[in-house]
């Protein structure tokens, strides 16, 4: 089967390839999408501004943030399995924190970008 090509756009076929075989696989494209639907909530973002500088615990961000400890347990939850923050624990205290510096960079990055407007 002949494959169709578009007669108004001229496409580069050495620049298609390169993109193409440069791609991440079906599985880390899926990975990656997930993540972004993680940082698309307002809750869970302003989580991480206040984890930017330092550890908290949960009645801290709830302190800093004005809601329920509840509210703030259910978005840490979501937010450790993306892998975005991490805990420790202290006695009976869990304290929270950004996974690493990527997630800082990736938020100030989109703020740059959103602040271009």
């Amino acid at each position: 089967m002949a494959q169709s090509v578009c007669k108004i756009c001229a496409y580069n076929r050495n620049v298609l390839n390169k993109i193409r075989t440069g791609a991440p696989d079906d599985a880390t494209i899926s990975e990656l999408a997930e993540t972004f639907k993680v940082f698309g909530d307002n809750t869970r973002i302003r989580i991480l501004w206040a984890l930017f500088s330092e550890e908290l615990s949960v009645s801290d961000i709830s302190g800093k943030l004005d809601m329920s400890q509840s509210a703030i347990s259910h978005q840490l939850h979501t937010l450790k399995a993306a892998r975005l923050v991490k805990s420790r624990r202290d006695g009976k205290n869990t304290f929270y924190s950004l996974d690493d510096d990527h997630v800082k960079r990736i938020i100030e990055q989109v703020l740059i970008h959103v602040g271009e407007r």
